[in-house]
């Protein structure tokens, strides 16, 4: 599969931003997604998984937890990332990832086979 992040850019903190992943190819809907973000000079960190069906199981770790919200329409084979309240420290490139495995919501890295080219959010104090 191929995925395409898009939908970043500069906001001020406590602007809003929606991010959009198009996905190409099969089986976009046997597997949970995943979207993370990777600040200058840090790791790839998760900020948000759905499970493999739409409207299906969330996580969020605490730092985005009440302000970001997952969500997938696979008639599209789209992921979204609605992002709100947003803060400096939310800055950096957002990638979007397919799971590796049918039927688990991971939340490492390395448990993604397919990530997307990702899309930058900058986020002013």
């Amino acid at each position: 599969v191929q995925l395409q992040a898009s939908g970043g850019g500069l906001v001020q903190a406590g602007g809003s931003l929606r991010l959009s992943c198009a996905a190409s190819g099969r089986a976009f809907s046997n597997y949970a997604m995943g979207w993370f973000r990777q600040a200058p000079g840090k790791e790839r960190d998760i900020v948000a998984v759905i499970s493999m069906w739409s409207g299906g199981i969330t996580y969020y770790p605490d730092s985005v937890k009440g302000r970001f919200t997952i969500s997938r329409d696979n008639t599209k084979n789209t992921v979204y990332l609605q992002m709100n309240g947003l803060k400096p420290e939310d800055t950096g490139v957002y990638y979007c990832a397919r799971s590796r495995t049918v039927g688990t919501m991971p939340r490492a890295s390395s448990e993604y086979d397919s990530w997307g080219r990702g899309t930058l959010v900058t986020v002013s104090s």
